[in-house]
């Protein structure tokens, strides 16, 4: 038997196998590259013919041309080496090939769906069949030629060459230079971000939301659709008012103005703003029929519209460089070198309203004015931006398109400088307003048709962006008010069509635009200074997922962009700029307030990982001095295990937390404790935590959660208290519930957990507090009255008296006061002791009543006073017989079994002495806090350590009577170190 027969027995035998248990299967992937065909865990059953019909177009990588031989041959060897192949991955941790390029589809898995819906959408691929895709641009009809449309606009004809008149060619040489850099600075910025990865639709919003954040990225968005929109009416109006002036005769109502000059009377006749507005308004409406044409409607006119205006300009260059020559008029000189020297300086002087020299006009001029005056003519770098979604390849198309754009403009500006300059006088420079149109070759009119289809072709771009943008920012469903403007994936934003043509016609028929012109361009630049911005705070993180295709960029040049755009806006008007910069930040606010913008992944994320990092290394791993000390609670959030399932914190415990922080400033580590394994139960941490995390969050409690899983409690603080944060932010006071509950419930494995929590705490040098009476803890609105009395018993750096007082920043308890009682021996000096800690509180800056305690702490023969007798003799006794039944049970079991004592696991030394001399202590404190203390709102004590080889159920009976029916009490232990100074 040959080879052949071997291979197709062995895949005969394979098919007639029942699939072997825990095997995943798959739909074997139609690709054409052997290397997937032998590394996919195909199922033998299948073949190529019974494949669904929508997997079967499924591309993965790229598609090579084969034989047809080899076509059959892929297929047959995978199924006959199938059970080698299905079990090659599973090494190293893969089921497939196919999980690793993201084909979920085939295994029947769902995506989780991302926190932005414009972030990560599912291509074709993944879903196992093909988007519908509209038709997609390139870099000359998608990028080039928009933004070309948008940047030669009216100033060119109309306004261009008076500017070479009032600034001189020198001026205006540097006038063009200044605006054009900014451009161009923005253009490479807007390079850079836009060749950092896939770019959806909304152009400079998606860019600018990503880099610097769903709020920044709307606001930015918003006030740059509104100056598109409303830029869309001003170019209207601009065609209008051309085309009316061309052609009077096509005036519908007729208007005069009478000019008196002198003794003479002139009738002037002027454009009527009823046939601005009717006019406007009907070529808006023949404008959104284009728009809703879609993109390939906007490719057929596009060129109907850029075509003249190229034409127009060279007509006019071929008209610069024959006249004088041919058919002199007077004041144009034609090029001439003592004309350009005569223009070289500048003019700037006075005009009236119309822009005409008059010493006595109101509108001074100077370099200032004319920025703001030349500006718009550079702007329009971001049409095709705009047009991201509808791109083939945005990040080829747009640094090239708008790059290309931005230099031959610019190019074109300058010569024209040139030219202009060395044209005409400086008198016939500022009177005549279309120099352009008496200069064309070879008759006006095809500088009025240049004219009217520049103003129209940008009024269109604008018509053509905004509504996109508007959808762009809409489907990120940031805003539920933009909700009405949603659209499918590849479908055209009818509805934010109609909202932009709604807002062009309000414009138009308002008419006057003078007072929201300025605003427009603020808009425009304060969307520029947003690029720039991104770019350099990308590039200045340099993230590792910051790898831009285009590398002609740096922060310093985004810099130098950003500001120069500032400089701009406050160049043109400091007024408009603090009005555009105010409605900007009002809609920052309201989307901060109402927005439900998710993660992005934006560079303010970077930089506040990067500023943690250098505020880390910065604290060092030295200790904090007293002054910059702030409390870290580790938080136990479900203590001794007695809470609810669903319940992830004690309600109570979020509230202490927040009376540990000054003003709610610092950061606390809320943990929680799963007994078990941990590759059984880490799903269960991942839920807990986030449930933890929802209720902190809730709470308003500044922290973290942790969920650790550890066989039990002792061994999951031990390595916690050993691993838990960073540097000088690992976590400084361990916080707990005490265990009231022990006796209670009979639960006898708490003593020895408790110990053992108090001595890793002093082995680690870990603040305790052990708050007792938890439930009772008032929350922010229950008012406390009485006193704070502090039990001072032994120097802990201070830490009893800071946590009084920033207790009393709380409003539950600021109208109480505070009280130190200082437990003193009975021949000790009470009014030196008084005075040394009035002076150190006073040294502190705290206020405080001091009462000084004398008290024999070793004396037998007890002298409980007042009511408080009956009860604590009663706690006592009880005590004292239950510490001999445990023992007599040590003793009687260490007897039979010829051992040692032992408790809890270890061999313990039992001094009956000392055992009745910490009774009698604990007995005496409890006491003299009940004749005290009953009253008080909350009662601080220093928490005694756990005394050596005593098993640790005495120490819970020494507890147990220290807190005695003390209703609300804290005990606390310091550790060794100030955190408090008496020095500024």
């Amino acid at each position: 038997m040959d080879n052949d027969d071997i291979e197709g027995g062995g895949a005969e035998e394979e098919l007639h196998q029942p699939p072997q248990q825990g095997r995943r299967k798959y739909s074997p992937v139609v690709a054409h590259d052997r290397a997937v065909l032998e590394m996919s865990t195909i199922d033998p059953g299948s073949s190529s013919s019974s494949l669904d019909p929508n997997l079967r177009n499924i591309k993965v990588g790229h598609r090579a041309e084969i034989s047809p031989d080899e076509k059959e041959e892929g297929p047959s060897h995978t199924i006959a080496n199938g059970l080698q192949r299905e079990s090659k991955l599973e090494l190293f941790g893969f089921d497939s090939l196919v999980n690793i390029l993201g084909l979920k589809s085939m295994t029947g898995e769902q995506v989780a769906a991302p926190s932005s819906p414009r972030d990560g959408e599912d291509v074709a691929i993944t879903l196992g069949q093909r988007k519908p895709q509209g038709l997609k641009l390139g870099t000359m009809m998608g990028v080039f030629v928009p933004c070309l449309q948008n940047i030669l606009g009216i100033i060119y004809y109309i306004r261009f060459s008076w500017i070479v008149g009032m600034g001189g060619i020198f001026d205006s040489l540097i006038l063009v230079s200044f605006c054009g850099m900014c451009t161009f600075l923005t253009s490479i910025s807007l390079s850079a971000i836009a060749t950092n990865g896939a770019m959806k639709g909304g152009g400079p919003y998606y860019l600018i939301g990503r880099a610097l954040g769903p709020e920044v990225g709307v606001s930015i968005g918003l006030c740059f659709f509104l100056g598109n929109a409303v830029a869309g009416a001003m170019y209207v109006l601009g065609a209008v008012e051309t085309f009316l002036k061309a052609v009077p005769a096509a005036g519908i109502f007729r208007e005069t103005i009478t000019k008196v000059n002198g003794t003479s009377v002139q009738p002037i006749e002027s454009p009527s703003s009823h046939d601005l507005q009717i006019y406007g308004i009907v070529i808006t409406i023949m404008l959104c029929f284009i728009v809703f044409g879609g993109v390939k409607t906007i490719n057929r006119v596009a060129p109907a519209f850029l075509i003249p205006v190229l034409l127009s300009i060279f007509c006019i260059f071929v008209g610069i460089t024959l006249c004088g020559k041919n058919d002199p008029v007077e004041g144009i000189t034609g090029l001439t070198l003592s004309t350009f020297k005569d223009n070289w300086g500048s003019n700037y002087q006075n005009t009236n309203n119309a822009g005409i020299p008059d010493p006595e006009g109101k509108v001074e001029w100077n370099f200032n004015a004319l920025v703001g005056l030349f500006f718009p003519a550079v702007t329009g770098i971001m049409a095709g931006s705009n047009r991201s979604a509808s791109l083939k390849d945005t990040q080829r198309s747009i640094p090239i398109g708008t790059l290309a754009a931005t230099l031959a403009t610019s190019a074109l500006y300058l010569f024209s400088v040139i030219l202009f300059g060395a044209l005409a006088s400086r008198e016939t420079l500022l009177t005549n307003r279309l120099l352009t149109a008496t200069v064309a070759w070879p008759f006006p009119a095809i500088v009025y048709v240049g004219i009217v289809l520049s103003t129209l072709g940008a009024a269109l771009q604008s018509l053509t962006g905004a509504p996109r943008l508007l959808a762009a920012i809409a489907n990120d469903d940031i805003l539920p008010v933009l909700n009405y403007f949603k659209v499918a994936e590849g479908t055209e934003p009818y509805t934010a069509t109609l909202f932009t043509a709604f807002i062009c016609i309000g414009c138009v028929v308002i008419g006057n635009l003078d007072l929201i012109t300025p605003t427009i361009t603020m808009f425009f630049l304060l969307c520029y200074a947003g690029v720039n911005l991104s770019c350099f705070l990308l590039d200045l993180l340099d993230a590792p997922s910051w790898r831009p295709r285009w590398k002609f960029h740096h922060w310093s040049i985004s810099l130098l962009g950003a500001s120069l755009c500032v400089v701009i806006m406050f160049l043109i008007s400091w007024l408009f700029t603090v009005v555009s910069l105010a409605l900007a930040s009002l809609i920052y606010y309201y989307v901060s307030i109402k927005g439900k913008a998710g993660d992005w992944g934006d560079g303010f994320k970077s930089a506040y990982f990067q500023l943690a990092l250098r505020s880390l290394r910065s604290l060092g791993a030295s200790q904090v001095h007293p002054k910059n000390w702030y409390p870290i609670p580790l938080i136990f959030c479900r203590p001794w295990g007695k809470l609810p399932e669903n319940v992830p914190c004690h309600p109570k415990l979020a509230d202490f937390a927040n009376c540990m922080k000054k003003k709610g400033r610092g950061m606390s580590i809320f943990v929680s404790i799963l007994d078990g394994d941990y590759h059984e139960r880490a799903e269960d941490a991942k839920t807990a935590c986030k449930q933890l995390d929802t209720y902190i969050e809730y709470k308003n409690c500044e922290g973290v959660a942790e969920i650790v899983v550890a066989p039990n409690m002792s061994e999951g603080f031990r390595g916690i208290v050993q691993t838990m944060g960073l540097g000088n932010l690992k976590p400084n006071i361990v916080v707990m519930r005490y265990p009231e509950i022990w006796r209670r419930e009979n639960l006898t494995e708490i003593p020895a957990t408790f110990v053992g929590i108090i001595n890793d705490c002093i082995v680690a040098n870990k603040a305790v507090v052990i708050v007792k009476g938890l439930d009772e803890w008032p929350n922010e609105y229950q008012r406390q009255y009485g006193t704070i009395d502090l039990y001072w018993i032994v120097r802990d750096g201070g830490l009893m008296l800071l946590l009084s007082q920033l207790l009393l920043t709380k409003e539950s308890f600021e109208s109480c006061k505070i009280q130190v009682f200082c437990i003193a021996e009975e021949d000790s000096d009470a009014e030196e002791l008084k005075a040394d800690v009035k002076k150190f509180l006073y040294d502190l800056r705290m206020q405080a009543e001091v009462i000084v305690i004398s008290m024999k702490s070793w004396d037998i023969n007890m002298n409980v006073e007042g009511g408080q007798q009956d009860e604590s003799l009663e706690a006592f006794t009880a005590a004292q017989r239950r510490i001999s039944n445990y023992l007599s049970e040590m003793k009687d079991s260490a007897s039979s079994e010829g051992r040692p004592l032992m408790a809890d696991g270890k061999p313990v030394v039992v001094n009956e002495q000392q055992v009745e001399k910490f009774l009698y202590t604990t007995l005496k404190l409890n006491s003299t806090i009940l004749r005290y203390s009953r009253m008080a709102a909350v009662v601080l004590v220093s928490l005694p350590p756990p005394p050596l080889s005593h098993p640790a159920y005495f120490y819970m009976e020494y507890m147990d009577l220290l807190v005695e029916n003390v209703p609300r009490l804290l005990i606390v232990r310091g550790y060794r170190r100030d955190v408090v100074t008496l020095f500024t």
